[in-house]
């Protein structure tokens, strides 16, 4: 069952119309650092306050580890999601996808925006890693609804595409005038997603630089992993925060976009 969410508060005007938004995304490696070296989820949280974005697709993102959280000093009372968002981000909802006996795992979005309604569909396949799509509804001035959908898809390749072909089923049921945001960590390295995606889709990066952004492994991105893409929005500027500190805060570089509604 999905937590609920707490009540919006006012750091978005509700009466003007807003024309454009930032979004960032990123694989948070459940807050340890590359091959799990070090806990790292207080300093992911200040880089990500930094950014000032108005809306953080998470994934990998733990909504609790008992084990976890009796071995590292610094783990959070409340789950990662919500010590993310802290006083920056009034809502987020969560998606849980990966669930063991110590804790779990999944997709979450943090909002300065009301999340209306929200839902975590499960994609997936049968006897291999459980993923998810985490579709919220938001309540952004000047529009009717915006959707955004967290993505996290699976590492082979059938299983992306079957999960691909959810995701578009997903997009039919939407409102076709509405806006939709898609983020998160497609593990597409192959492109083969991307090229059934963009006949419906504009991708940030591959709309503003031509191709999808490098993105893994974060120290020296070579792999797309990660993508944002688009219906009924434009990007308007698209970067990979691959630099310091974000190179040593989790295993894949965030992506960030100014989007115009």
């Amino acid at each position: 069952m999905n937590p609920t969410l707490p009540a919006p508060r006012s750091l978005i005007d509700q009466v003007t119309t807003v024309h454009r938004l930032t979004v960032l995304t990123i694989n948070v490696h459940k807050g340890f650092t590359f091959f799990n070296r070090r806990f790292i989820l207080p300093e992911l949280r200040e880089a990500v306050r930094t950014t000032g974005a108005d809306l953080v697709f998470l994934q990998e993102v733990h909504g609790s580890h008992q084990q976890h959280a009796a071995r590292h000093p610094a783990w959070p009372q409340t789950p990662q999601y919500e010590f993310l968002a802290d006083s920056m981000w009034p809502q987020f909802a969560y998606g849980r996808n990966a669930v063991y006996p110590h804790g779990d795992h999944g997709n979450a979005l943090l909002s300065k925006f009301p999340i209306t309604e929200h839902h975590n569909l499960d994609v997936s396949v049968a006897g291999n890693e459980q993923r998810g799509l985490l579709h919220c509804r938001l309540e952004v001035p000047g529009h009717e609804q915006v959707h955004a959908i967290c993505v996290h898809l699976g590492l082979r390749e059938a299983h992306r595409q079957s999960q691909v072909r959810l995701l578009l089923d997903l997009l039919d049921k939407l409102p076709a005038k509405a806006p939709v945001i898609i983020a998160g960590d497609f593990n597409d390295w192959r492109l083969k997603a991307d090229a059934v995606l963009s006949q419906r889709l504009v991708e940030a990066f591959g709309d503003r630089l031509g191709t999808p952004a490098r993105s893994f492994p974060a120290r020296l991105p070579l792999l797309r992993l990660d993508r944002i893409y688009l219906r009924n929005a434009l990007p308007c500027k698209a970067q990979v925060l691959s630099k310091y500190p974000w190179s040593h805060l989790s295993d894949h570089a965030p992506l960030a976009a100014e989007i115009s509604l």
